[in-house]
């Protein structure tokens, strides 16, 4: 038997870049440095595309930019506000039946980091 579709995973990890989150004055006063992990699900997709046009598939570019807005678009206090208002944004592009998010607080301690994950949608 011949497979000529795939589960298909969109993933960018390690995405990182300053966002006004937290309740301490200090992070009130600044944005902190964050980093982004996410995958999307796509569900079932040909092996072999019909053709090789970007226009035709979830561009990683958008979704990039699409993070990176929605987590610096204004200061939120929580990290469960954030990843929410991010894994929602996400589960509503074009051919995405799924989500999972983690976002981490890179500095807020000196011994660990402190991270949300979230998952949505079918996978």
């Amino acid at each position: 038997m011949q497979h000529t579709t795939g589960t298909q995973t969109l993933t960018l990890t390690g995405l990182r870049f300053d966002a006004n989150l937290g309740i301490l004055e200090s992070e009130k006063a600044a944005p902190q440095p964050i980093q982004v992990d996410a995958e999307l699900s796509l569900g079932p997709q040909p092996l072999l595309p019909h053709d090789d046009d970007i226009h035709h598939v979830l561009d990683y570019r958008k979704v990039r930019q699409i993070i990176i807005d929605e987590c610096t678009a204004e200061h939120v206090n929580l990290l469960e506000s954030l990843i929410g208002k991010l894994a929602n944004r996400l589960l509503q592009l074009p051919g995405v039946l799924g989500v999972r998010v983690k976002i981490a607080k890179l500095e807020i301690f000196d011994d660990c980091e402190v991270a949300i994950r979230v998952e949505a949608g079918q996978w």
